[in-house]
C-alpha cells in the first residue's frame, strides 16, 4: 500500500551518460553504488526493518524508567526523572546518528541511505518512548491508570470489563476497538483486571505513537522528511492519558492523503493491484474508525472534495470507481456494523457537558487547555495583531503559501481541505450551541486544526526544498537519493553535500523532539494544581484492591475514590 506523491521526492532527472558520468571525483558513480534500483520486495523489507527499529526504540526508555528510584510526587524527583530520561534519549539517539556518520565514511557511503532510514525510524520511536517513560515515572508505585476509576478512565475501565464478559458497554456509540483491546489484554495479562491493565495500555499506547505516525507518513515521504514534516508536528498532540484518540487523528491524515494520491493514479493501474490497494485502504480506515470516529466527521467534507477533484475522470473512470468500491467494501466489512450503530444512535446522543473551552473565542484553536485547565488568567492569550498572535499569523501565511506552492499536489490540497472542513464544522456546531444547549465535542476540532496547520507549515519548507533541488539539478547537481536534498556537482554550486544536510537535520530533530517530549511528559507529572497533573496524582491516592495504599500515597493515606479535589476546578 506504499505510495508517494509526485511532490514528495525531489525531481529525479535522467542521469548523464558518457565519460563525465564516471570521471574520477564524480559523485554520480558513488550515488549509483550506494542507491541501487530496488524491487518492491526489497522496499517492503526495508520498511519492515524500519518498523522493527522504530517499535524497539519506543520501548527502550519506558523499560529503563521502570528502574528509577524516586518519589514521583516530589517535584525535585520529577525533574531528576525527566533529566534521566532526556540523558538516555540523547545518548541512544546520538548512537544512531553516529552510525549515519560512520556509514558516510565507510565503503564510499554505500550504506548511508540504510543508516539514515534506521536513524529516522529510531528517533521517531525514541521520542514517543520518552513520553511513555514520563508516564512510567508519573505512575511509579501505583498499579492504577491515570485518574484511577474517575472520569473517562473509570468509564473506559467499566465498559471494557463489560464487553470482555460478553455484556454490552455503557455507551453503544463509544468506539469499540479500545474497549475490546483493553478487555482482552486484561484477560491475558492481568486476570481480567481492566483497571490495572489500562495503566499498561496508557504507557504502551504513548510509546507506539511515534512509530505509527512515522510509518504512516512513509507512504508519502522519504525517511528524514517523514520524521521532520509528519512526526514532529504530531508531537503537539501526543497524549498518555487516552493515547488512542490522538493517534487516530495523526494517522488518519496521511492515510487519507495517500488514498487520494492512489485514487488519482488508479486510472492507469492494473486491476489486481488496484483492487488490493483499495481494499487495503478501506480496511485500515475501518480499524481507525473503530478506534475513534470523531475525526472522520470533521474530515469528511474536505476528503470528499479532494476525492472528486482527483478522481480519474479522463484516464479511467471505471478503475477509479472500482478502487473506491473496493475501499468501501473493505471498510464496511471491518466497521459496517459500528457505522450503522453510529447512524442510528448518534442522532439521539447529545453532549450537554460544557467545558472550559466552550466559554472562549471559538476562532481560537492554537492551544487547548484541556477539560481541567487549572488556574487561568486572560484566555485566549492576547495577540500582537488585533488580538491574534504571531503564531496564528504564521499558520495562516503557511496555509496560503502551501496552496500557492502545491496547488497541483494532492498532498497539500487534501490537508488544506481537511483544515477548512474542520473549521466549517466547528463553527456550524458552535453556532447552534445556544439554541440546542449541546456541545457535541466541537472543541475537539482544536487538535485537527492545529495538526493540519502545523503540517502545512512544514510542507512549505518541504516544497521550497524541492524547488531548490530542482534548480540545483538544473544547474548541474546530482540527482537526489530517496527524496533527500541533492548533492551538488563539484564546483557547480555553493550548496553543502547531501550527507551533511541529513546529519545536521537529524541532530536538530533529536534536540527538538527531546525538548518537546520532555514538555509533554512534564504536564503529566503528579500535582494538585487542577491541570492534567491531577490525573496521576489521583492514581496515587486510591486504595489498592488488596486494601493497602500505593507506595507513595501522600502521608500514607488513601481512599476508595482517591483525592477528589479536582472537582473544585471544574467550571
Amino acid at each position: 500500500m506504499t505510495v508517494s506523491t509526485e511532490g514528495s521526492a525531489a525531481v529525479r532527472p535522467v542521469p548523464p551518460s558518457g565519460p563525465a558520468a564516471n570521471a574520477p571525483g564524480s559523485s554520480k558513480a558513488s550515488d549509483a553504488d550506494r542507491a541501487p534500483r530496488r524491487t518492491p520486495r526489497s522496499r517492503g523489507g526495508l520498511l519492515l526493518l524500519e518498523a522493527a527499529v522504530a517499535f524497539a526504540a519506543a520501548l527502550v526508555l519506558p523499560l529503563l524508567a521502570r528502574g528509577f528510584k524516586l518519589n514521583p510526587l516530589n517535584r525535585i524527583a520529577q525533574v531528576s526523572g525527566l533529566a534521566a530520561i532526556q540523558l538516555r534519549f540523547a545518548l541512544v539517539g546520538l548512537l544512531f546518528i553516529g552510525a549515519v556518520v560512520l556509514a558516510m565514511r565507510l565503503r564510499g557511503g554505500r550504506h548511508f541511505d540504510l543508516a539514515t532510514r534506521l536513524a529516522a525510524a529510531a528517533l521517531a520511536g525514541l521520542a514517543s518512548g520518552f513520553v511513555a517513560a514520563g508516564a512510567v515515572v508519573a505512575l511509579l508505585g501505583t498499579p492504577w491508570p491515570m485518574f484511577g476509576l474517575n472520569g473517562d478512565s473509570g468509564r473506559i475501565v467499566e465498559w471494557a470489563h463489560a464487553v470482555a464478559n460478553g455484556q454490552p458497554s455503557g455507551s453503544p456509540v463509544y468506539p469499540p476497538m479500545p474497549l475490546y483491546t483493553l478487555g482482552y489484554y486484561a484477560e491475558w495479562f492481568h486476570g481480567g483486571n481492566t483497571a490495572y491493565a489500562f495503566k499498561d495500555l496508557q504507557i504502551l499506547g504513548a510509546a507506539a505513537f511515534g512509530p505509527l505516525v512515522y510509518l504512516a507518513w512513509r507512504m508519502l515521504l522519504s525517511p528524514v522528511r517523514a520524521l521532520a514534516f509528519g512526526v514532529v508536528p504530531a508531537f503537539a498532540l501526543i497524549d498518555s492519558y487516552k493515547p488512542y484518540s490522538q493517534t487516530v487523528l495523526v494517522l488518519l491524515i496521511p492515510v487519507l492523503v495517500a488514498m487520494v494520491v492512489a485514487l488519482r493514479r488508479s486510472g492507469t493501474e492494473s486491476w489486481r493491484p488496484l483492487l488490493l490497494k483499495g481494499a487495503g485502504f478501506g480496511a485500515v480506515l475501518g480499524v481507525l474508525f473503530l478506534t475513534y470516529s470523531g475525526w472522520f466527521l470533521w474530515s469528511a467534507a474536505g476528503v470528499l472534495f479532494a476525492a472528486l477533484l482527483y478522481f480519474p475522470w479522463k484516464t479511467g473512470r471505471l478503475k477509479g470507481a472500482a478502487f473506491m468500491g473496493s475501499a468501501l467494501a473493505a471498510f464496511l466489512v471491518v466497521a459496517g456494523r459500528y457505522l450503522m450503530v453510529m447512524l442510528k444512535e448518534g442522532q439521539t446522543t447529545k453532549d450537554y457537558n460544557f467545558r472550559f473551552d466552550n466559554f472562549t473565542d471559538p476562532a481560537y484553536y492554537l492551544m487547548w487547555r484541556t477539560d481541567m485547565p487549572g488556574k487561568v488568567g486572560d484566555w485566549p492569550p492576547p495577540g500582537e495583531f488585533g488580538g491574534v498572535g504571531l503564531f496564528a499569523l504564521l499558520t495562516f501565511v503557511c496555509l496560503g503559501a502551501a496552496i500557492w506552492l502545491g496547488l497541483r499536489k494532492p498532498l497539500v490540497v487534501t490537508i488544506a481541505a481537511m483544515f477548512i472542513s474542520a473549521w466549517v464544522m466547528r463553527m456550524y456546531i458552535a453556532s447552534h450551541m445556544y439554541e440546542t444547549q449541546t456541545v457535541q465535542l466541537y472543541t475537539r476540532t482544536n487538535n485537527q486544526l492545529l495538526y493540519c496547520g502545523l503540517i502545512l507549515c512544514a510542507l512549505v519548507a518541504h516544497l521550497v526544498s524541492l524547488k531548490l533541488a530542482e534548480r540545483r539539478t538544473a544547474s548541474g547537481a546530482t540527482a537526489p537519493a530517496d527524496g533527500e536534498p541533492s548533492a551538488p556537482a563539484a564546483g557547480r554550486t555553493g550548496f553543502p553535500g547531501r550527507e551533511g544536510a541529513v546529519i545536521g537535520t537529524l541532530c536538530a530533530l533529536l534536540l527538538l523532539l527531546g525538548t518537546v517530549s520532555s514538555s509533554m511528559s512534564d504536564r503529566y507529572m503528579p500535582a494538585q494544581d487542577g491541570t492534567y497533573r491531577i490525573l496521576p496524582w489521583v492514581s496515587h491516592t486510591i486504595r489498592q484492591q488488596d486494601g493497602t495504599c500505593p507506595k507513595f500515597a501522600p502521608k500514607g493515606e488513601c481512599s476508595k475514590d482517591g483525592d477528589q479535589s479536582w472537582l473544585s476546578y471544574i467550571r
